[in-house]
């Protein structure tokens, strides 16, 4: 192999750029090594309004690479001095908490660093053409596995699923049902049993009226895994797509997926992002939901494209195509942890197989309505992938380049973030309770190489996800976990193969508002970091020696403060009615009253029902339980028909006559036309998650937050005394032998 030819076979695995960047950061180290303060002031202020000049240029690939250099010089300026100048021996229990504060800003810098490296060129690939002739397609097998999940549920993702425009003699849609196994058929539990064997029956029927196939098996093994591999089994189409029981289908999810298979031989997944359409826990209590990014567009509109880049875009677990010749290779969905998904990209990738990453939203599912959903979901992921990291960790895996090995290593090590979290979260209180000496620095080192670092981090961060992740929001959504997520990854460090899988609820009612039951740990940090500032004014008053020292930590327990305040704001579980969750929209379309047809506007849509905007001429022809008919237009390419409605309420909103109505379907095909109008178009959720995305700056996030925290964190203490109120009138009543009121 000639020079030459060395060069392009590196540069094709990625190699080329991940060596250049190499050589940057060695570069950049040496000159770190061996930087004084003097030299560091200046280095800093020059690195800081080079950033700021920067932003004002056109992002491409020249000026992301030059900016990102000088966030992670100024960082690894910060690095050398962290390590080699604050870190003094007082006494052991001193330098045992100090080292333990080092650890967590050192697992800080190495996901920063990953961060950096990860998304250093993001790609944003198109949907590959499908040929004109239909006959050179490969035939696909749509899987959708599923356990504990409503028939309702089910029948629409089904029918969607169904719905998606392929030829019909190359398209089979499965129902992997684990729900109604032999086992379960057969448990020693009669009501168990019975249950099984009525969900086996309910959907079988389901299967057979819409057109679909019902698989079950003998026992339930090996979780989604094997519920999977067990459809492919009665399954043979080329191709396989893999969705949630709860996510829904777009008609264009194959259109801009299948190509990318016949265009490279080698492809063995296609993953699309997950999009939801209803808030997370903290969105819907925090009321943030339509307002600002969803929490997971940070990974599914600039991580997955990052790894992508360097072909380690990885397995989400639904909303994905693979390839069953690819899968074969490996004995089907690898399931020795939890996280099959991840687990079987890594399995492949290694193989040598490649992943393409499209971000495009075409499944529109939900998420876990409670905090308590919400926290069993990311234990099972923060497990999984530390299980992945102990059991296989990537940068031993044979056959992956280093760029996957560190994609992979940075996927993995990001859920240790429990173990930083809450030692950020304590660490004030060790110094201004105990006077331990955790963290040895004066003021002029610390503003030379402290806040140089922190400052470009945090511009670094908004430069990268900006407009799909505000600041401070991850602090947030990882302190709301770390006190659960912990203990639960202590237990995979004692035993890495002890974890099961467990099913993340979906279509949660709350019928009134409550305090979440998880909220306990967040009082105890709040306490602490509160009487942290006490602390620190009263050794401010009586001990000015450590003044700089007291300020910088009490400042410290602040920002702790601002992000439990939002917590408590987020632990406040919010009323919620609707098991669908309603979109905003803005459709034309017609109410049919016989012969007459009256204009309306279609403001809110959802499976269950819509919300219309009439003419309050009209209200006297409307009544509640009234069965009309409604025919919207053309809405994103979608013809709907006409749709059978109810009425159920009518009522004024800011002088507009809103009519809110229930979808009354004649038939399974009137259904299906509806679920196609209401969840069909992947142009709808784009539009959607466009008017979200916007960046409003590292000050304007810390605005919202802090307004949101204490306006809600107040919410949640009024809810909570309310409820102390009531139970003491209620012990003391029933205490007092007073009669009870039936």
């Amino acid at each position: 192999m000639t020079f030459q030819e060395r060069i392009e076979s590196l540069d094709q695995k990625g190699g080329l750029r991940a060596l250049a960047i190499g050589l940057i950061v060695a570069v950049m180290i040496f000159f770190a090594a061996n930087i004084t303060t003097s030299t560091q002031l200046a280095v800093g202020v020059v690195g800081i309004a080079s950033l700021i000049v920067l932003k004002f240029f056109k992002k491409n690939e020249n000026t992301r690479v030059v900016f990102l250099s000088i966030g992670a010089f100024l960082s690894l300026d910060y690095l050398f001095w962290r390590t080699f100048t604050t870190l003094t021996y007082y006494d052991l229990v001193s330098f045992t908490c100090a080292i333990l504060l080092y650890l967590a800003e050192m697992y800080g810098f190495i996901i920063y660093g990953l961060s950096i490296f990860v998304n250093i060129d993001p790609l944003d690939r198109k949907p590959a053409p499908l040929p004109a002739d239909e006959a050179e397609w490969p035939t696909v097998d749509v899987l959708i596995p599923t356990y504990n999940e409503e028939k309702e549920i089910l029948e629409i993702t089904l029918l969607a699923a169904l719905a998606i425009e392929y030829p019909k003699e190359k398209l089979k849609v499965y129902l992997c049902d684990d729900g109604g196994t032999d086992q379960r058929c057969n448990a020693s539990d009669p009501i168990k049993a019975a249950l099984a064997r009525d969900r086996r029956r309910a959907l079988k029927d389901l299967c057979e009226k819409a057109g679909a196939h019902y698989c079950t098996r003998a026992r339930n093994i090996h979780a989604k895994a094997g519920n999977l591999n067990n459809g492919m089994e009665h399954s043979s189409g080329e191709l396989v797509l893999i969705l949630d029981a709860d996510h829904i289908p777009t008609v264009d999810f194959l259109r801009n997926t299948v190509g990318w298979f016949l265009k490279d031989p080698k492809m063995f997944l296609v993953q699309t992002p997950h999009f939801f359409t209803n808030p997370d826990p903290i969105e819907k209590n925090l009321k943030t939901w339509r307002k600002m990014p969803s929490e997971n567009e940070m990974f599914y509109k600039v991580i997955q494209k990052g790894l992508d880049f360097w072909n380690a875009a990885f397995f989400c677990g639904s909303a994905a195509v693979m390839r069953r010749s690819c899968l074969e290779k490996v004995g089907g969905i690898v399931g020795e942890t939890i996280t099959e998904d991840a687990e079987t990209a890594l399995t492949l990738h290694s193989l040598g197989f490649n992943s393409a990453y499209i971000d495009r939203p075409m499944v529109s599912g939900l998420s876990p309505e409670t905090l308590g959903g919400f926290i069993t979901q990311r234990i099972r992921w923060a497990q999984g992938m530390v299980q992945i990291f102990l059991l296989k960790n990537p940068m031993l895996v044979r056959g992956l380049s280093f760029p996957q090995r560190l994609c992979y290593f940075s996927s993995s090590f990001f859920w240790f973030f429990p173990f930083a979290r809450l030692t950020f979260s304590l660490a004030p209180a060790a110094f201004l309770f105990f006077s331990l000496k955790i963290y040895d620095s004066n003021f002029i080192d610390f503003l030379a190489f402290a806040m140089p670092h922190l400052i470009s981090a945090f511009m670094v961060q908004a430069y990268l996800f900006g407009s799909v992740r505000w600041s401070f929001v991850s602090e947030l959504y990882e302190l709301m976990q770390s006190v659960y997520t912990f203990p639960a990854i202590v237990k995979v460090f004692l035993n890495p193969r002890a974890p099961s899988f467990n099913v993340t609820a979906k279509g949660e009612i709350l019928n009134r508002d409550f305090i979440s039951p998880l909220a306990k740990p967040f009082y105890v940090l709040l306490v602490v970091n509160l009487l942290c500032i006490f602390a620190g004014t009263y050794r401010t008053l009586f001990d000015p020696v450590h003044e700089f020292a007291i300020g910088i930590t009490m400042f410290w327990a602040l920002f702790n403060i601002f992000i439990l305040f939002a917590c408590l704001g987020a632990l406040l579980e919010r009323r919620q009615m609707r098991s669908t969750a309603r979109m905003a929209a803005k459709i034309p379309g017609r109410l049919i009253l016989g012969d007459r047809k009256i204009p309306v506007d279609i403001m809110d849509i959802s499976n269950g029902g819509a919300a219309l905007a009439i003419d309050e001429a009209y209200e006297s022809q409307l009544l509640p339980d009234q069965l009309i008919q409604l025919e919207p237009d053309k809405d994103f390419d979608i013809e709907p028909g006409i749709f059978h409605i109810e009425i159920r309420n009518l009522r004024y909103r800011d002088r507009t006559l809103m009519v809110g109505c229930s979808f009354k379907h004649q038939s399974l095909e009137e259904m299906k036309r509806k679920i196609t109008f209401v969840n069909g178009s992947s142009r709808r959720w784009m539009e959607f998650q466009f008017k979200r995305e916007k960046a409003i700056g590292v000050w304007g996030s810390f605005v919202y937050l802090l307004g949101a925290g204490v306006r809600f964190s107040i919410e949640h203490l009024g809810v909570g005394l309310l409820g102390t109120i009531r139970r003491d009138r209620e012990s003391r009543t029933f205490g007092s032998g007073a009669p009870v009121k039936p």
